[in-house]
């Protein structure tokens, strides 16, 4: 269940990184509340993308579903 909620909320800044020229990827969702995803595009090459992942992606998931402890890359 958590990993659906993880997914839908995933489909929520999928178009933000996609506008520029990114993605994200869902790789995992461990039940000790860490979520591991994979940038893509240009979001996997950008040398912003840990503050991406850290202050955009990671706070977002964190604020719809509680149970998610921390946003890392895979």
């Amino acid at each position: 269940m958590l990993k659906e909620k993880v997914q839908r909320a995933i489909q929520d800044v999928r178009p933000s990184l996609q506008a520029d020229g990114g993605d994200i990827e869902l790789v995992e969702v461990g039940e000790d509340g860490i979520v591991k995803v994979r940038l893509t595009g240009a979001c996997g090459s950008c040398p912003m993308a840990v503050i991406t992942l850290k202050q955009g992606v990671e706070n977002y998931l964190k604020k719809v579903i509680p149970e998610v402890k921390e946003v890392v890359q895979a």
